[in-house]
């Protein structure tokens, strides 16, 4: 921020770290041998399509160049659009490590192309004692927090809260609960 800013009330919004979504690739480590989680060998990453040739570009070169590292890495790649208008790209691999390079693959081309504003959070997908639970990386918001949906439209708030405290040293989390998005109906 310079000088005339300062005098004139405006401050510059600080851009979150985009690297911190690498973090959940040594954190899962701690999920899983310390907590007993298991990954689902799937994630996701959503974004708001944009109706221009330049943006469905840039999404078309990003799915081909997922698809063609696919058969090198094993992961499968599949598109959806939600009932919200929001465009999921789903992965699977049984490698951990290949879920978090080809979310980054993903967020670091849209934000080249000048259209990270779009993007609105990756999600990785694991379980506890067979039911599904999320850590949801909120892209404006460089930081990470838990997701414990517990049936139709509701969460186990309780459980989440303790994640965060256990793993809360290894992952940038979210510190204002409000900010925490329940997202229902995630397609991993």
């Amino acid at each position: 921020m310079g000088f005339l800013d300062a005098i004139l009330g405006r401050t510059k919004v600080k851009q979150p770290a985009r690297d911190r979504l690498f973090a959940m690739s040594t954190a899962y480590i701690t999920l899983e041998t310390s907590l007993g989680l298991k990954h689902r060998d799937a994630a996701g990453i959503v974004f708001q399509p944009l109706a221009t040739a330049d943006f469905n570009s840039i999404v078309k070169d990003t799915d081909d160049l997922l698809r063609s590292a696919a058969k090198d890495t094993g992961t499968t790649v599949e598109s959806k659009d939600d009932e919200f208008g929001y465009h999921w790209i789903i992965l699977r691999d049984n490698e951990f490590e290949d879920l978090v390079v080809s979310l980054n693959v993903v967020s670091s081309n849209l934000e080249g192309g000048g259209y990270g504003e779009r993007l609105l959070c990756a999600v990785f997908s694991f379980e506890d004692a067979g039911k599904p639970l999320y850590f949801i990386y909120n892209f404006k918001r460089g930081a990470y927090y838990p997701f414990v949906p517990t049936g139709d439209k509701s969460r186990d708030t309780e459980h989440e809260l303790r994640l965060k405290a256990q793993i809360g040293p290894e992952l940038p989390m979210e510190q204002e609960l409000e900010r925490w998005f329940p997202l229902w109906e995630i397609p991993l």
